[in-house]
């Protein structure tokens, strides 16, 4: 198997510029360059390449993603992982199907629907005590009411976009760009958007003050807290967030 860049950029449904970007960063090199300059990708290039959209999808980083590489070099072993993980995913999606089917039928007879089936397969903890102790009960219902209500393809998407969010933090922040030029600036806009946009959190009302302070506090996290350095690769980048992200809340919140 050799495939050229456009032909990999259509079976994958990628770019030609994403699949180069992943070459210059060191995460996906060709198997080989022609003499015309077109990148060329042989069977391991493709197997790689398949992890590597597989961590996207769970919404990692370019730099998260190059240390799983890194550290699982068994390639048979990860990707057994993976298979292992998505069918508990599809178990878990197959339960609330059943469950909802449940409810659809019961409510179509006339019947009471029983809780314990109602809510199989329902997993939405994870991060709710700290959720709820940070911005409160009803920040978390109206976050997990609007995921919920995604389909799988949307879930799959909004992890793609954060992917691609963190991607370009990480890209800048390496870049030697200064934190308040107006890139960073631009890409600060960009991520209080994303911020924004999910149902539930502060200043998503309009309140520039409850904005700014939740923009703030989200960027002293990046920094202070080791799960979100390590999606930014590491915590000099994090800090590079955190300056762009407080200039922005000074001149434009």
């Amino acid at each position: 198997m050799e495939l050229s860049i456009q032909e990999v950029a259509r079976i994958t449904g990628t770019t030609s510029r994403t699949l180069r970007h992943y070459g210059d960063v060191g995460l996906l090199a060709p198997s080989r360059v022609g003499a015309n300059g077109y990148r060329y990708y042989d069977r391991d290039a493709m197997v790689r390449l398949q992890r590597i959209l597989l961590l996207r999808e769970l919404g990692l980083g370019l730099p998260a993603i190059a240390e799983v590489l890194a550290r699982q070099t068994d390639v048979a072993s990860a990707l057994a992982a993976h298979i292992g993980s998505l069918r508990r995913e599809r178990e878990r999606i197959d339960r609330r199907v059943r469950a909802i089917e449940h409810t659809l039928s019961a409510l179509s007879e006339g019947a009471e629907p029983m809780a314990e089936e109602m809510f199989d397969g329902f997993d939405n903890t994870r991060y709710r005590e700290e959720v709820e102790r940070r911005w409160g009960k009803d920040a978390y219902a109206r976050g997990a009411a609007w995921w919920d209500a995604k389909t799988g393809a949307e879930q799959a998407e909004w992890r793609r976009d954060l992917g691609d969010l963190l991607t370009d933090w990480a890209r800048l922040a390496e870049s030697g760009t200064a934190p308040d030029g107006p890139e960073a600036a631009a890409l600060a806009a960009r991520h209080v958007a994303w911020l924004t946009a999910v149902p539930g959190t502060p200043g998503e009302s309009g309140d520039a003050e409850a904005l700014r302070n939740y923009v703030l506090g989200l960027a002293a996290m990046y920094v202070g807290d080791p799960r979100f350095a390590a999606n930014f690769g590491g915590e000099r980048n994090a800090e590079f967030v955190q300056r762009a992200l407080e200039h922005h809340a000074a001149t434009a919140l």
